[in-house]
């Protein structure tokens, strides 16, 4: 393993144990809170808390976040849209790493 690929394994790893408040992720990935409502509404995310003010994303949710808003930007898809995108984009990297 080289020496990047270590530090990336890293960094991963640490993403993963982080907590974001909304207004942090919101922050992190130039989404509005608007948004992060729809995108846990849709599925994609799924925080711990009862209520929006009460919210704490993951780590993982920085990259869905990400993920969702370059493909609203790139496809004009809404927030559903992405949602759905991401899931059958995640299912489809799970079925080609599936032992055949």
């Amino acid at each position: 393993m080289s020496q990047g690929a270590s530090v990336l394994l890293v960094c991963e790893l640490v993403e993963e144990q982080v907590e974001w408040t909304l207004a942090q992720l919101c922050r992190s990935c130039g989404a509005t809170e608007d948004l992060v409502v729809e995108l846990v509404a849709c599925g994609l995310l799924d925080p711990a808390g009862r209520d929006p003010p009460a919210w704490r994303f993951g780590g993982a949710s920085l990259g869905l976040t990400r993920r969702a808003l370059r493909l609203m930007d790139d496809l004009g898809v809404n927030a559903a849209g992405a949602a759905v995108a991401i899931e059958l984009l995640d299912r489809i990297d799970q079925l080609e790493r599936a032992p055949h």
